[in-house]
């Protein structure tokens, strides 16, 4: 196991040169390429009505401890602010960073001097490419690099986002294996990964003293689980880090998931039993030798994961993406 412990000393003094550097590359960011999309990666925005970025979407809500959320386009952000600056953990989208400033003006803090990414898909990364430029320092797990560095295929069966490589500035330069304990604002901040998950380098960011945890996309508690199986993740890997984190935490965890509203251990429980019971039933079908294709016509997860606010944005209902990435990851 790999530990790299960061002492508060050792982040302060990076963070206030994080930052003195946002009025030097400010112009860098407001550059139109930051808005230049793909014709298909324009196609899933527009489904997800995400064209534009309305700032009138994000609003943030205070926890405790000077720990509050940020809603609004893509994953959920975890804010901390205090003496030591503030640190986020993932990013939303570049075009709506100004407004996510504003929402963290409000919690108190200012610039961003710190992102840890829960993993590498766009919704959560993409702000990087704001927020390295401002300086900010990135955090992730090792198996996410190679993603950031050469892009990738994300697979939504109907629908693909084709994954650019980030700018350097935009790349995780601090990374763990296993775990890392980060001791910043007062928090102690385990992060952690217990092996391939949603994708294969997933992160789990538990504000111990707090009892706040951020879940990334292993916990989508928008009724879409989704696995993203062309890029390490597998149904049984969500399952076991969920399984995992509900042994660290107790019923008055705060649980922030990567989609959805704030939560308690108790929905975690509801989530991950549908899929335990998904994964059963998949698993048979599998035995009986049925195709891809027969166990999405039968739909075993249909009464599980009905509806999702993705579906008209993937084209495809939130319980049969589910399945349809879970037999993939379960039959490679």
């Amino acid at each position: 196991m790999k530990i790299l412990l960061l002492t508060v000393s050792w982040i302060v003094l990076t963070a206030c040169s994080a930052s003195d550097s946002q009025n030097v590359v400010e112009e860098r960011v407001n550059l139109p390429e930051m808005n230049a999309y793909s014709d298909q990666q324009n196609v899933f925005l527009e489904r997800n009505n995400w064209l534009g970025f309305n700032p009138s979407i994000v609003r943030s809500v205070p926890l405790k401890d000077q720990l509050g959320v940020i809603f609004g386009y893509g994953g959920n952000v975890l804010v901390s602010v205090g003496t030591d600056g503030v640190l986020i953990v993932d990013s939303q989208f570049p075009e709506v960073y100004e407004v996510m400033l504003e929402e963290i003006q409000k919690l108190g803090g200012d610039s961003v001097d710190y992102i840890i990414n829960s993993h590498f898909h766009f919704d959560h990364a993409e702000g990087n490419r704001a927020f390295g430029a401002l300086g900010a320092k990135i955090i992730a797990h090792d198996n996410s690099i190679d993603y950031f560095n050469r892009g990738s295929n994300i697979d939504l069966v109907t629908v693909a986002w084709p994954q650019q490589p980030y700018e350097p500035e935009a790349i995780p330069g601090i990374t763990y294996s296993d775990s890392m304990t980060l001791n910043y604002n007062g928090h102690t901040i385990q992060v952690m990964n217990f092996g391939p998950a949603h994708t294969s380098g997933d992160s789990f960011v538990y504000f111990k003293e707090s009892n706040v945890i951020h879940m990334g996309d292993v916990a989508n508690l928008t009724g879409l689980p989704f696995i993203d199986a062309g890029n390490g993740g597998t149904l049984r890997g969500m399952i076991y880090s969920i399984r995992k984190v509900m042994e660290l935490i107790n019923e008055e965890t705060i649980v922030v998931p990567g989609h959805g509203e704030i939560s308690r251990k108790s929905d975690l429980e509801d989530y991950v039993s549908k899929m335990e019971v998904a994964e059963q039933r998949i698993s048979v079908m599998i035995q009986k030798g049925m195709t891809l294709e027969e166990v999405m016509d039968e739909n075993p997860a249909a009464d599980l994961f009905p509806s999702s606010p993705f579906d008209a944005g993937t084209g495809i209902a939130a319980s049969k993406l589910f399945v349809n990435r879970s037999y993939v990851s379960m039959t490679k």
